[in-house]
C-alpha cells in the first residue's frame, strides 16, 4: 500500500511539473513508470561527470542540480542549474548525438529524480508530440542562457558579473566566496576581494556565510558600469 501511494505521489507530481505527460492517460503513464527509475541522490552526489556515458533522461521532482565544466587547473565555471520541472541541456544533447557527458552535474541538495533509459526517452521523443516539443524548447531556452553566459564572461568585468549575480538572489544571500566563484568562473580569492570593496563602500554587509545588499541602486550601478 505505501509503495503505491508512493507511486501515486511521484505519478502527481510529474504531471504537475511536466505538462507534457498530462495528455498521457493514467494507464499509459504507470507503464512509463514501470520503465523508469526512480532515483534518490543526497546533496554533493555526483549526478554524471566528464567523458561519462549518458544512459538516461532525468526529470528532477525534488532538489537542484548544479552542471559546471572544469578547466585542467581545477576552476569551475557554473553553465547553470536544473531544478524540479526543468531538465537538462546537456544531457538531452547526449542522448540525441551519443555522446558522452561534456561537464559535470552535482546534486546541490538532496534530489529525487525520475530517470527515462535511452530506449523510452527514443520512443517518447518519437511518439509523444508534447515531450518533443518540451525537449527541444529547452534546447532554445538553455542556448539563449549559455549565450548570455558567454558574453558576460568574454565582455563584462568581474565586478559587474558579481554586482548582477548578488542581485539575482535577493537581499540576504548564504552562500560562500567559494560558491560564488563557482558560478563566475573565478577563484574565491578574488571574489572575496571584490565582496570586501563592496563592503568597503557600503553596498553590501558580510557575515560568515552570508551577504546582505545594503544597497540595491549602487550594485546595480557596478553591474551596468562600462
Amino acid at each position: 500500500m505505501e509503495q503505491a501511494d508512493t507511486r501515486a505521489g511521484i505519478r502527481a507530481k510529474l504531471v504537475e511539473l511536466y505538462p507534457a505527460f498530462a495528455a498521457i492517460p493514467a494507464a499509459s503513464l504507470d507503464r512509463i513508470l514501470d520503465q523508469a527509475v526512480i532515483r534518490n541522490a543526497p546533496s554533493g552526489t555526483v549526478m554524471f561527470d566528464e567523458r561519462n556515458p549518458c544512459q538516461a533522461f532525468p526529470m528532477l521532482i525534488d532538489g537542484t542540480i548544479r552542471v559546471s565544466k572544469s578547466a585542467p587547473n581545477g576552476r569551475e565555471l557554473q553553465l547553470y542549474r536544473v531544478g524540479p520541472g526543468e531538465a537538462c541541456i546537456l544531457t538531452s544533447s547526449c542522448l540525441l548525438g551519443n555522446a558522452p557527458y561534456s561537464a559535470r552535474g552535482i546534486a546541490d541538495s538532496d534530489v529525487t529524480a525520475v530517470t527515462l533509459p535511452l530506449p523510452l526517452f527514443s520512443q517518447l521523443l518519437a511518439e509523444h508530440e508534447p515531450f518533443r516539443n518540451y525537449v527541444f524548447g529547452l534546447f532554445a531556452e538553455r542556448i539563449s542562457e549559455l549565450m548570455q553566459l558567454v558574453e558576460a564572461v568574454a565582455f563584462q568585468r568581474l565586478d559587474q558579473r558579481l554586482a548582477a549575480l548578488l542581485l539575482g538572489k535577493g537581499r540576504i544571500i548564504r552562500t560562500t566566496h567559494h560558491g560564488l566563484a563557482e558560478e563566475l568562473g573565478s577563484v574565491r580569492e578574488i571574489v572575496s576581494r571584490l565582496l570586501k570593496n563592496f563592503s568597503d563602500q557600503g553596498l553590501v554587509a558580510l557575515e560568515r556565510e552570508k551577504i546582505e545588499i545594503l544597497n540595491p541602486q549602487g550594485l546595480r550601478e557596478v553591474a551596468g558600469s562600462s
